[in-house]
């Protein structure tokens, strides 16, 4: 009975490997997925070059007791294969994707219902927990949502960056009718994009350098897309909104001048939404702020978003496989996965990952 399995671990800053390690066993109220498609995320990059941010390295994790080197991967497609004894919702055979959060269900945070922020919170494909960039993983039931029957599994791969989006939106408060810029077209802006326009935007203002987002960030529904490379950025923008500014930006790139400017191109008491992972400190002008009474809010993941991303996805009012731009197996995903996305970062968008392949 074969017991092993491939899997990608990281084992510390730059330092990413295809190990051999067991195939994990079912504990009461999991179930058992065989990996069809994983995505490989901004925040899976950010890891590799720059962290560890949600890995725990030096010390175990508290909800999984588990220490690097852990399975990445949290954008997750798969079948059901196994399930315990206890888990009576999720069938084997099932089609499914993971919300990909762990979290104590005790906590102050917890007990608010906002579990996305657990005081001991953790991440399905950083936590050790197990990753789906594996042939298998398994994870608690209830963190698995069952795809509707028109989902493709690429599109299921998709939910997460989706979800995310989507929780951003809720997290400004975005209405109907408002005006809104997104700073940086890769898979979360163009998720970002997608989203306002289905919310009812009245304008999707995109800022991008790269000439080939650009043009996808237009398909995803952008109105005007900017380079701020060759362009002054908020003297357009000003423009485009008769003077005022957007109602809200979202800042998705982590970048000091994007952040400076999505602050700079929102309307007095506008609201600027940070969805994006930072890598170190920046400088910024609290009376850009105070003078105005903007807002500055930060997003992170998603909470109870999961099951209305996949009816839009399903439906067809977002269409997310747009932004694939490369299908690879997992003995590829190294070179032309992870480092892919660092050196040609302007010419991919989304890679997805079989790890059975």
């Amino acid at each position: 009975m074969i017991d092993k399995m491939n899997a990608l671990r990281w084992h510390g800053r730059n330092d990413i490997r295809i190990d051999e390690v067991a195939i994990p066993k079912v504990n009461s109220g999991e179930v058992k997925i065989k990996i069809e498609w994983c995505g490989i995320c901004g925040s899976d990059l950010y890891e590799y070059k720059s962290g560890p941010l949600f890995i725990p390295e030096s010390k175990s994790h508290p909800l999984t007791g588990r220490k690097a080197p852990v399975i990445l991967g949290h954008e997750i497609a798969g079948e059901v294969v196994e399930v315990a004894h206890d888990v009576k919702e999720i069938q084997v055979g099932d089609r499914v994707t993971v919300e990909p959060i762990r979290s104590c269900g005790t906590c102050v945070q917890c007990n608010e219902g906002y579990y996305n922020l657990c005081s001991n919170r953790g991440f399905h494909g950083f936590d050790g927990g197990g990753g789906g960039l594996a042939e298998y993983t398994t994870c608690n039931a209830d963190m698995v949502h069952k795809l509707p029957k028109k989902m493709s599994m690429e599109q299921a791969a998709l939910v997460e960056p989706l979800a995310a989006a989507i929780h951003a939106i809720r997290r400004g408060r975005f209405a109907q009718g408002q005006t809104a810029a997104i700073f940086g077209t890769g898979p979360i802006g163009l998720a970002l994009i997608s989203a306002v326009k289905v919310a009812g935007a009245k304008k999707i203002i995109a800022v991008e350098i790269a000439e080939k987002r650009r043009k996808i960030a237009k398909e995803f529904g952008a109105d005007i897309v900017l380079n701020s490379n060759e362009e002054d950025v908020i003297a357009e923008i000003t423009k485009l909104t008769d003077g005022q500014g957007v109602d809200i930006a979202f800042e998705t790139t982590g970048v000091e001048v994007s952040y400076n400017n999505a602050v700079t191109a929102t309307i007095n008491s506008g609201k600027i939404v940070v969805v994006s992972l930072w890598g170190k400190e920046i400088e910024i002008n609290l009376n850009d702020l105070v003078l105005t009474e903007k807002e500055v809010i930060g997003s992170i993941a998603y909470r109870d978003v999961f099951p209305v991303t996949m009816t839009l996805i399903a439906e067809g009012s977002i269409k997310p496989e747009k932004m694939i731009t490369k299908q690879i197996g997992l003995e590829e995903a190294v070179e032309e996965g992870f480092n892919e996305l660092v050196v040609n970062k302007d010419e991919n968008i989304k890679i997805l990952v079989n790890p059975s392949k």
